[in-house]
């Protein structure tokens, strides 16, 4: 739910060029959701951009399902990376993004990472990679939503201050708030249209579980389903019926 506004922006805010009805299409952006647990945000989008029928989504994480709890490519037209193991997204993307180069094509790598998911080397790798390699197609959003499975990511491993990070590995770093539609896309708007040959980074600061108050910032709800009763508060608070 933290990402729920970042997705949003990307898929229907005319940012991602994709085309629902040819998923494979050539000429489409990539968009990687390396923080992988949070595809439900992702399929919804999908859903709702003609991916595939809504009542699909009531079959998340069910056997058989194409919906599974990690984005899987081999099940789901659409994705573009199976990603879950925390840390290898940014890599891919970056592959990616050198691909398009290579190819002479013109169209972007979209990556979304948790901040609990740059606590792994691998990303600070990637990401001094991408900076020599002046990887401006590529955009990297760090969904700060600050907590992770095992606690506050203060805590556990604190990555502050995140701008002043990316922006000394050689990116173009913006900051802005991940739940305001407006300004999130605005940001988007700046990284995509970049052109000084810097690969491009957003930090936005979110809130786990944004817009149900009880579960807002508390981590212990990371891998947690709703009880009934839970469940039934969440869409009370959230505005469904």
């Amino acid at each position: 739910m933290s990402c729920t506004e970042i997705v949003t922006a990307l898929y229907f805010g005319g940012l991602l060029n994709h085309d629902p009805a040819n998923p494979g299409w050539e000429e489409r952006d990539r968009f990687v959701m390396s923080k992988g647990h949070g595809c439900p945000a992702q399929y919804a989008a999908m859903a709702g951009s003609g991916y595939f029928e809504e009542s699909l989504l009531l079959t998340l994480r069910k056997l058989g399902s194409p919906l599974e709890g990690h984005p899987n490519v081999r099940k789901l037209p659409g994705i573009e990376a199976s990603t879950g193991s925390l840390g290898q997204g940014l890599s891919i993307g970056l592959g990616m993004a050198l691909a398009a180069r290579l190819d002479g094509k013109g169209w972007k790598t979209w990556v979304l990472l948790g901040d609990g998911e740059i606590d792994e080397g691998q990303v600070w790798e990637a990401a001094l990679a991408a900076a020599k390699f002046g990887t401006s197609n590529l955009i990297a959003i760090v969904d700060a939503n600050t907590a992770q499975q095992t606690g506050y990511t203060r805590d556990v491993l604190n990555t502050e201050p995140k701008a002043e990070k990316w922006t000394a590995f050689g990116w173009t770093t913006q900051e802005v708030d991940g739940h305001d539609l407006d300004a999130l896309l605005a940001a988007l708007r700046r990284a995509a249209s970049a052109s000084d040959g810097h690969p491009q980074a957003i930090i936005a600061r979110t809130l786990k579980g944004k817009g149900v108050s009880f579960v807002e910032k508390e981590y212990g709800y990371h891998g947690k389903p709703l009880t009934a009763d839970e469940s039934r508060r969440a869409l009370e608070e959230l505005g469904w019926k």
